[in-house]
């Protein structure tokens, strides 16, 4: 086993709306990620992928709170940190963030150059403007893109250029995880090729340790990712390698997620689509028992009365469900969900 570079531990956190209402967007989550691997988080919309991410780097501002659980960077429990440490010591040094849009955040009267001036400077990172420039087109040129970048403006550059530069941007001090919210999810298919690629080169030449890669798209972080984890409700339904979660999913939902996606993949693109009937719950006032209970054609009246914690099969794979691994495949079919 290699090093690991975060853990997490039944962390939970919640939004506070103008109203005074409590928003439990993740409830109880744990994961591990070890260095070199990468981890994709799934799941539909307002499952709490990007609230886990802004979570995870333990800067908390309102809306969102912490309410408890572990953070552990490269050894360091960063959820003990006041957000100014946060801020100078864990973020863009161990952690590095890319939100949602994130080319659309570029100031479009500065030049990409400045930028990264900016983030050696918020650092405390003592270099002239030559050697900041120098850094910058070494780093650029490996990634692929050309030197003169650094001198455009954000409105020069198309789609695909603006994420990749963000990306080279963000991963400009070389942190141990880079955690990507649907970086390629707004882009053509070329453009998001490019940038998946430029990914798995920031890996391969070790100027990241580890990533997390969030999306709704299963099938792709299935090219992507090492390990793949399903959210619902703001909880953690089923974690495992890439390819069980593609092509062998367990949990209730994580078998309809898959069912509902075209995938291209041999094996699973013959399956007929289907849809998952409801909608989630409301997380101001999540359900006692499994939150996917509603929603499941083979819930029992016990799934909605008790809390479900998680299980491990298969030494590392887990899921959450009161239904037995074998069960749960003899209702859905052969495992491809047929």
């Amino acid at each position: 086993m290699g090093k690991t570079m975060l853990e997490i531990s039944h962390l939970k956190t919640k939004y506070i709306t103008r109203f005074h209402e409590d928003v439990y967007a993740v409830d109880d989550v744990s994961l591990k990620i070890e260095e070199g691997k990468s981890l994709g988080i799934a799941g539909e919309s307002g499952c709490g992928k990007s609230t886990l991410a802004l979570s995870l780097m333990g800067y908390y501002f309102a809306p969102l709170h912490y309410i408890s659980g572990d953070i552990i960077v490269d050894g360091v429990k960063i959820s003990d940190m006041k957000p100014e440490q946060v801020r100078h010591k864990i973020l863009g040094n161990e952690i590095a963030y890319i939100p949602q849009a994130a080319m659309n955040a570029l100031n479009p009267t500065q030049k990409i150059i400045s930028f990264i001036e900016d983030v050696m400077h918020a650092h405390g990172i003592k270099m002239t403007k030559k050697e900041i420039y120098d850094m910058a087109r070494e780093r650029f040129a490996e990634l692929g893109l050309p030197e003169e970048v650094l001198q455009k403006h954000a409105v020069e550059l198309s789609g695909g250029m603006k994420q990749r530069t963000v990306i080279a941007i963000s991963t400009i001090l070389s942190p141990k995880v880079l955690i990507a919210d649907e970086p390629s999810s707004a882009l053509d298919v070329t453009s998001q090729k490019m940038v998946i690629r430029m990914m798995r080169e920031l890996m391969e030449k070790g100027y990241i340790k580890s990533m997390i890669f969030i999306t709704h798209e299963l099938p792709l972080l299935y090219n992507v990712t090492d390990d793949i984890m399903v959210m619902y409700a703001g909880q953690m339904v089923e974690k495992g390698t890439a390819k069980e979660m593609v092509f062998d999913p367990v949990h209730p939902y994580s078998k309809g997620l898959m069912g509902s996606i075209i995938v291209p993949e041999s094996g699973v693109r013959e399956r007929k689509l289907t849809a998952i009937p409801g909608t989630p719950p409301n997380l101001k006032n999540p359900p006692k028992g499994c939150r996917f209970a509603e929603r499941c054609p083979y819930a029992t009246p016990t799934c909605s009365a008790m809390a479900i914690d998680e299980k491990v099969f298969d030494d590392d794979r887990m899921y959450r469900c009161l239904m037995s691994v074998r069960k749960i495949r003899e209702a859905y079919g052969n495992g491809d969900g047929e």
